[in-house]
């Protein structure tokens, strides 16, 4: 992933230095169980964790060249481990192992950490959603449907919606974390043949994962979960952008992205302030749900395994893992500096002179005697009397005749707005406290 998209406590998750890292100590924890169970010279152990070599760029530099011989990232990896360690102690390295046992491992724990740093995005997220949601609990604004004005709501309901989303994103993760924090060192194909299972007990307890049942490789499901959650919360992340692009279009107005000093909206024209933001979310959402079908493609391998998911893998998890943290973190900032305008967001409400309080209209002269398919003819009428001519909707209503014998307080409660959002708080009571 390029730099651009990328915060730096995700990528230390993802980077060379962490996986050469993570596979060497897996490496020397089967080697210390090993010796646990006599299989390995207890001494030969200590010297393997007392001279094991830093994972840093010579190391790494060294793997890379080896495996230019090898042809194979593992074998290159043992080979220099072995040789930075030296003796006859080091040939216990990778003793009973397959290469899937270390790379599987080591891409579980990984993405266990990077599960880690997702939660606690989102849970930021929830917050500043929540904080906003109570802010503009009771900021009146008009909700749209296909479009087209609809009926009152608040700003604040419609945040507050939007935490609960993300919260219910949130529990996803923590659900694909479960799937994905687990490790197998079963051997070939999974059948233990010459590694004992409390090998794989030991590791696995060492490194907080939980031992699986597996062929040569843990199964892609587990993967293709964990993607599904980035891909949820990026769509849940574009969802928000999306609305926040719409609410600024200059027709509508009723907010706007924060626009710091010295920021320019376009090179061509001074006036310009876009949602760039939102859009960047928008775009980017789209290329996590890409690597979702890749990684779904995955979960079919043969018979016991193959290596087409290898090359997938090496792109997508990382890749998806930053792409979502840099999203959610995005958004975040987008709307901590998101500016609210509430007296625009009424100014709209009113723009259809009344119009939206059409259905409180239709249930008043319902309940007040008249059929509904007539009620509804009338209201139907006025509304397009009203439009047409600019009149405001209540006029045309006190003006039919039709009306004449419907107490003027069954309209004055129908045009009520307190009446439309009497039951607002329903919304609130379910916020997360997160």
């Amino acid at each position: 992933m390029i730099s651009r998209y990328s915060l730096p406590e995700m990528e230390q998750v993802f980077s060379d230095e962490s996986r050469f890292g993570r596979w060497l100590e897996i490496e020397l924890l089967a080697t210390e169980a090993h010796a646990s169970l006599g299989i390995v010279p207890a001494a030969d152990a200590s010297a393997c964790r007392a001279r094991v070599p830093q994972v840093d760029s010579a190391f790494i530099e060294a793997v890379l060249e080896r495996e230019r011989v090898t042809d194979h990232d593992v074998a290159a990896f043992v080979d220099v481990v072995q040789s930075r360690i030296g003796g006859s102690e080091s040939s216990w390295i990778h003793y009973g192992l397959t290469s899937s046992d270390i790379v599987d491992t080591a891409w579980c724990w990984m993405l266990r950490d990077a599960s880690d740093l997702l939660i606690e995005a989102s849970t930021q997220l929830v917050r500043t959603l929540v904080s906003i949601a109570q802010r503009h609990r009771g900021t009146v604004m008009i909700g749209r449907t296909h479009g087209v004005h609809a009926e009152p709501t608040t700003f604040g309901m419609k945040v507050a919606l939007w935490a609960l989303q993300v919260d219910r994103d949130r529990e996803r993760l923590r659900r694909a974390r479960e799937a994905v924090a687990v490790c197998k060192l079963s051997g070939a194909v999974g059948t233990y043949s010459n590694i004992d299972p409390r090998v794989e007990a030991a590791v696995a307890e060492k490194l907080g994962l939980v031992a699986v049942p597996a062929t040569q490789v843990i199964a892609r499901d587990r993967h293709a979960e964990y993607l599904w959650a980035c891909a949820s919360l990026a769509a849940t992340c574009e969802m928000i952008a999306v609305e926040l692009r719409h609410l600024q279009r200059t027709e509508v107005r009723e907010v706007e992205e924060g626009f710091k000093a010295g920021q320019k909206g376009s090179s061509a024209m001074p006036h310009k302030r876009n949602p760039i933001s939102a859009e960047t979310i928008s775009g980017l959402a789209r290329v996590l749900r890409g690597n979702l079908q890749a990684a779904l493609q995955d979960v079919a391998l043969w018979h016991e395994r193959d290596i087409s998911h290898s090359s997938v893998e090496r792109i997508v998890l990382p890749d998806s893992s930053l792409l979502t943290h840099y999203m959610v973190h995005r958004l975040r900032r987008l709307l901590e500096g998101l500016q609210v305008h509430a007296e625009r967001m009424r100014e709209n409400l009113n723009a259809t002179r009344g119009l939206v309080f059409s259905q409180p209209v239709l249930l008043a002269l319902v309940k007040s005697g008249m059929s509904r398919d007539d009620a509804y003819r009338v209201v139907q009428e006025a509304s397009s009397v009203s439009w047409s001519r600019g009149e405001q909707f209540r006029s045309v209503l006190d003006a039919d005749p039709r009306l004449q014998k419907v107490p003027a307080t069954v309209l004055d409660e129908a045009f009520d707005l307190r009446r439309s959002l009497v039951h607002v708080d329903r919304v609130f009571d379910q916020l997360p406290d997160a």
